[in-house]
């Protein structure tokens, strides 16, 4: 009975999760969009807020690479384990939200579940191989942002760079609607993944499931956390992400979003999981360094950068301690 109840505590802490992620990662989608006043926020919140819904709703592949490559095998864990897992993710994300750093929900993740897989049972329960992948492709995907958006806004400059920064703004107010869109789009279909492949791996742990493939109420489940936590906005983290690391004009906003949108749906496509907050920062610093690279605030950027590289290791400790508390805790009950 206890075990069941632990499996239903990690669908609830999933879909947290989720929506803790839809809050946190709002910015993502938008700050580039409401910092150069090319839509209304609280309409920005809730197109973002639907087609996060609607983007969560069309893959399962990365939520199949995070059941499947994090640990060797699902006997080897149990509920118990990702729940302090998805405890430290969630302690994290809170922290850095409050303080309106644009920390990553992935990284946090990734960590929560090695911390409290090492801890619970040893670290010969981790897939390195897999581990490797993920990890590599959530540490290239905020560089190959940079670069293509550095790119992306060169070619832009060289077609439109005669007309006058008013002629601009206006010209791009729409389009940047448009890249908005892509990017929320985007995100909902790789960010919604990683607490459907959470709970996925926990119900065959259980033995609920056969096979690492997500039940639709579980794709539902997360689509909609991630929806309403979207809806409630994450305005801290949209101050920094839209106004601290570059002033954007619209076509500054444009070129980072549609980068940011293609970047994304690339590493879905390869069911890759990638930080959404990391490369859209990426491609904010890129396009920002094509105009000049003074342009670019690189003292926030640094403190943004350290706070990715201490993300896993950080939400790792946090997921671990909370694990020896639950099974202390358990022991004593």
């Amino acid at each position: 009975m206890l075990d069941h109840w632990m499996v239903w505590l990690v669908v609830l802490l999933a879909l947290a999760f989720d929506y803790i992620n839809g809050f946190h990662d709002t910015a993502n989608a938008i700050a580039t969009s409401v910092s150069t006043r090319a839509i209304d926020p609280k309409k920005a919140v809730m197109m973002t807020a639907v087609l996060n819904f609607l983007g969560a709703m069309v893959s399962t592949g990365v939520a199949k690479t995070i059941g499947g490559d994090l640990v060797l095998s699902a006997d080897l864990i149990n509920a118990e384990v990702i729940s302090a897992a998805l405890f430290g993710a969630i302690i994290w994300n809170l922290v850095t939200w409050w303080f309106g750093i644009p920390s990553s929900s992935s990284h946090a993740l990734i960590g929560g579940v090695i911390g409290a897989v090492i801890v619970s049972v040893g670290h010969t329960a981790l897939n390195y191989g897999g581990i490797g992948k993920i990890f590599l492709s959530l540490v290239l995907s905020p560089i190959i942002a940079m670069v293509f958006g550095y790119i992306v806004m060169h070619v832009l400059l060289m077609i439109f760079g005669r007309f006058s920064p008013i002629a601009l703004n206006d010209r791009f107010r729409t389009m940047q609607l448009l890249s908005a869109t892509l990017m929320a789009f985007s995100h909902g279909s790789n960010d919604a993944q990683k607490a459907m492949g959470i709970i996925t791996l926990t119900l065959l742990s259980g033995g609920y499931i056969d096979t690492l493939d997500v039940p639709t109420w579980v794709k539902l489940g997360c689509a909609t956390a991630m929806a309403l936590g979207t809806a409630a906005g994450g305005w801290r983290i949209i101050s920094t992400m839209g106004t601290k690391i570059f002033k954007l004009e619209t076509i500054n906003g444009f070129a980072a979003d549609l980068n940011s949108a293609i970047t994304i749906f690339t590493a879905t496509f390869l069911h890759l999981p990638v930080s959404t907050t990391h490369v859209v920062s990426g491609s904010i610093m890129g396009v920002g360094s094509a105009k000049r690279i003074k342009a670019v605030n690189w003292g926030v950027a640094r403190s943004m950068v350290l706070a990715w590289f201490v993300t896993i290791p950080l939400s790792a400790l946090a997921s671990g301690i909370i694990y020896l508390i639950m099974d202390g805790v358990a022991t004593i009950l």
